[in-house]
């Protein structure tokens, strides 16, 4: 499996370097002044969000993240060179957390977004910098600051504006196959989607959206049961939830299959179970009658729901849907003013 979705690192900033102590001697010059230059400073280990990673893999093996340290000051007033920096890169939506303390240091997002989690040491000011008219031959000079160290766990939550949840083989992979350019694999057994799977899906030349297909969750999710506690945190950044619903006759009653997913979601979040959420029957194709769908509908025409019907497979009702998943991923409109302003009414 090559999804790594949380790591933990040890970071450690360059150290500054030490400042000189060095005098000036020259020919024809008995008295030089002092000369010693300031150390470098030590090299920062910065985050880079790189929108081509999708996992923490890249860091699964690199538990030690050191940048260089300054190299110290020299004679005839030369700043010693300062340490590289580590650029790390990191897929977005990678929250970045204090491990000692637990705090949220950075959540980041947005592609090419940088973010400092260790600033190395200043280098140590050179004897040059306390020379004064009382003290023509100072002999001080600092040494190099250290640079910050500590111990951060990196937790991935997945970008997607729509996640796909369900119990297991009700069809997530096959719709997510049939509409985007996602390749998960598909088989006739449970839990055959073990990460997350992402694709962009068009709905015209013009409009797409990103959907996620979420592993399969089972009774007991929310306390670690299966595999859906450990994704269950991908979906709370998802701006809207396919809820999709098998009704093929060898399944449970499509009802409570739908109530049984929104309590382990209300279990593990309460926030994440106020989500919106669109439902869609799949496998339209199998049903077995009208009437073990009938109460799924009612109570969704109860919350004032539309209920739509698909099939992953032929892709009847899929076009239809993802119109309305478009529609509900975009941003509400601000009210518009009453009235224009005039500067005249005033």
């Amino acid at each position: 499996m090559n999804f790594v979705d949380e790591v933990t690192v040890q970071i450690k900033a360059g150290n500054g370097g030490n400042g000189c102590s060095s005098f000036r001697r020259e020919s024809h010059v008995p008295k030089g002044g002092p000369d010693g230059g300031d150390g470098g400073k030590g090299g920062n280990v910065v985050f880079l969000v790189d929108e081509q990673l999708s996992t923490l893999m890249d860091l699964r093996f690199r538990r030690h993240l050191r940048a260089e340290n300054g190299r110290p000051g020299l004679g005839n007033n030369k700043t010693g060179r300062s340490g590289k920096d580590i650029i790390v890169r990191v897929p977005p939506g990678s929250m970045v957390y204090d491990l000692e303390t637990g705090d949220l240091l950075r959540d980041l997002v947005q592609p090419g977004e940088k973010y400092i989690v260790a600033k190395g040491g200043d280098g140590g000011r050179g004897n040059t910098r306390f020379a004064t008219s009382r003290n023509r031959v100072p002999r001080r000079c600092d040494p190099g600051y250290p640079g910050v160290e500590r111990e951060v766990r990196i937790e991935l939550k997945i970008l997607a504006d729509v996640a796909v949840i369900g119990y297991p083989n009700v069809g997530k992979s096959t719709l997510i196959r049939k509409v985007s350019n996602a390749t998960p694999r598909v088989a006739d057994y449970p839990f055959t989607t073990l990460i997350p799977n992402l694709g962009v899906v068009a709905v015209d030349s013009s409009r797409e959206f990103v959907m996620a297909d979420i592993p399969g969750l089972i009774d007991g999710a929310a306390k670690g049961e299966g595999l859906g506690h450990r994704f269950l945190r991908h979906v709370e950044r998802c701006k809207i939830l396919l809820h999709l619903v098998e009704v093929e006759a060898t399944r449970n009653d499509p009802l409570d299959d739908y109530r049984r997913i929104n309590h382990e979601l209300h279990a593990y979040s309460p926030e994440l179970s106020r989500k919106k959420q669109l439902v869609a029957l799949n496998k339209i194709d199998l049903y077995p009658d009208e009437e073990t769908i009938l109460p799924l509908k009612q109570e969704l025409e109860n919350q004032g729901q539309k209920l739509f019907e698909i099939s992953g497979a032929s892709g009847a009702g899929i076009p239809e849907l993802l119109q309305a998943l478009y529609e509900d991923i975009q941003p509400e409109e601000p009210p518009e003013p009453e009235g224009e302003w005039n500067p005249l009414d005033y």
